[in-house]
């Protein structure tokens, strides 16, 4: 088995807001890909004393552990007591309802001898390569489907559509939640190889249209994790001033990338 994994903060002054790891259970049989994304809130209050890190830290440590000792949970289940496990350790102390609690968004994968299961909630991306070369991109697309419109200000996307029936939901402190993500299982032969990214790896692909999801899996398995997340930043950095792809988005995101050869 191979695995490599890359995270990177998008910028050098702020602290990463990504969690990455991977399980190996001590069996020796299996294991699991865990990735969170940080949702960075906007200026103002998200009535939490905790920081986004301090969230992805928490529930990604949670999230592993059970992935790994819970076999017999399905991975919505891993997904829920997750969140319900965060959210027991501060919901003392902060406002569990407030819509900008800290949040991410998730790609899970966990293999046995016999099968693939895999769960995706947002914009976290999961690829799978069949022995055939075919590669599955396991994408959760309700915010990509999303009208602009809906999504001109952060008060129109809290009040309407975060965590909300006809927008989009992540992982905050709503264990039911995890019973809205893609999620499925295949046989284990069916899957050669698979990487997890946060969306700031995958703009090569979905922003900068420098391949397909096949590109990007190839270019991992090739050269490396390190070297999608390299090129990422060199047209981060080429469209800085232009913004033809960026726009108004941030110029450079945390970046996110693990790939495993079972």
């Amino acid at each position: 088995m191979r695995t490599d994994l890359v995270s990177e903060s998008g910028d050098a002054n702020r602290p990463n807001e990504d969690f990455a790891g991977v399980g190996l259970p001590a069996s020796g049989q299996g294991g699991c890909v865990i990735l969170l994304d940080g949702v960075t809130p906007p200026r103002g209050a998200t009535g939490c004393a905790h920081s986004v890190p301090w969230f992805t830290s928490r529930l990604g440590g949670a999230l592993t552990e059970l992935a790994v000792s819970g076999r017999d949970l399905t991975l919505p289940e891993v997904l829920s007591r997750g969140i319900a496990r965060t959210a027991e350790a501060h919901g003392g102390t902060c406002d569990l309802s407030h819509p900008r609690t800290p949040q991410a968004t998730v790609a899970l994968v966990r293999w046995s001898a016999d099968l693939v299961e895999y769960l995706v909630l947002s914009d976290a991306a999961l690829l799978l390569r069949a022995p055939d070369g075919t590669v599955t991109a396991v994408l959760d697309d309700r915010l990509a489907r999303l009208p602009r419109s809906a999504l001109a200000t952060d008060a129109l996307v809290d009040a309407n559509l975060r965590n909300r029936e006809g927008g989009f939901f992540t992982a905050a402190a709503d264990p039911s939640v995890a019973a809205r993500a893609v999620a499925g299982t295949l046989p284990r032969d069916r899957v050669r190889a698979l990487a997890a990214l946060s969306d700031g790896a995958t703009r090569w692909t979905e922003l900068f249209r420098e391949g397909d999801w096949a590109d990007l899996l190839a270019l991992v398995a090739k050269e490396g994790a390190r070297s999608l997340v390299d090129r990422v930043r060199a047209l981060e950095s080429a469209d800085r001033e232009e913004r033809a792809f960026l726009g108004r988005g941030k110029t450079h995101d945390d970046a996110t990338v693990v790939y495993a050869e079972l």
